[in-house]
């Protein structure tokens, strides 16, 4: 099958504010594949770039060396731009700057007025999309009325309303509280689980890393580590020194491992460390 997101060798370059000073390259040879139906985190502090890969996916940014593609299209052929953006929705980090329609069917249904959807057809996929994140019954409230996370979730559905292959999040969760973190994160699990829509989720939040299959994290611009969650959280040391942290369970049985106590590298959630230290209390004899 045809790779959905192919990134070969992107560079990237913001163009000099003064006269006279370089461009600030922020990309420096990237290269990615992504697959359908992955569910995919990236991470990377703050300046890593991994804001500015995310809109090289769907042809926000393009990239000033090397090239990416979107199901075979090359995101520079201006004449593909719309079927490339319908291949690949972009969800941002603030609701409010999305919703602009004072009703939230109304604002489910912009993109597809945009792209000439018959009423009926836009009628269907309104409706299916508020059902598939759980907003339907909200479908006549004033989004303005809605929690961080409601609002959001009403913005991933005018993106599922157009029916993409992929979805990117960049920092989805970042402005909600831990209700409207779990909300949003609910619904991307649950449309890569039963629609099969790609997720790229871009996230400073490692405990919705672990989540994923697959995490990349960026620093200075290049790619440093792409693997399963378990491999890339196993490397406590190495992610510090990146500047990032790991997932709660994993860092506390780093310490453990520091203290002398046998603990697989590979602990992500606590309903597994708290499997394990049964099994040593069990062992020495405590319990």
């Amino acid at each position: 099958m045809e790779k959905l997101i192919t990134i070969e060798n992107a560079h990237f370059s913001y163009p000099a504010i003064e006269e006279g000073a370089k461009p600030t390259e922020v990309l420096k040879g990237i290269s990615l594949e992504f697959e359908h139906g992955e569910l995919v985190a990236v991470l990377g502090h703050n300046g890593s770039g991994k804001s500015t890969l995310a809109k090289l996916m769907n042809a926000i940014l393009l990239p000033t060396e090397g090239a990416v593609t979107v199901c075979g299209m090359d995101t520079k052929d201006e004449s593909k731009l719309m079927e490339i953006r319908q291949h690949v929705g972009m969800v941002f980090q603030n609701p409010d700057n999305q919703i602009v329609a004072t009703i939230v069917e109304e604002d489910v249904a912009f993109g597809l007025e945009n792209l000439g959807v018959p009423p009926d057809e836009m009628r269907v996929r309104v409706d299916q999309a508020l059902h598939a994140v759980g907003m339907y019954e909200y479908r006549n409230h004033e989004p303005h009325q809605l929690s961080g996370g409601q609002k959001q979730r009403v913005a991933i559905a005018g993106i599922i309303a157009m029916r993409p292959d992929c979805i990117v999040l960049d920092e989805p969760t970042a402005m909600l509280d831990p209700q409207g973190r779990k909300e949003v994160m609910r619904t991307v699990k649950m449309l890569n689980r039963d629609y099969g829509i790609t997720i790229i989720l871009i996230t400073h939040e490692m405990d919705e890393a672990a989540q994923c299959d697959r995490v990349i994290v960026v620093d200075s611009g290049s790619v440093v580590m792409d693997n399963v969650p378990k491999k890339v959280f196993s490397q406590v040391t190495k992610m510090r020194e990146l500047g990032l942290d790991v997932p709660q369970a994993a860092e506390l049985c780093h310490l453990l491992r520091e203290a002398g106590y046998d603990l697989s590298p590979e602990i992500l959630d606590a309903d597994e460390c708290i499997d394990a230290l049964a099994a040593i209390f069990e062992q020495k004899g405590i319990m």
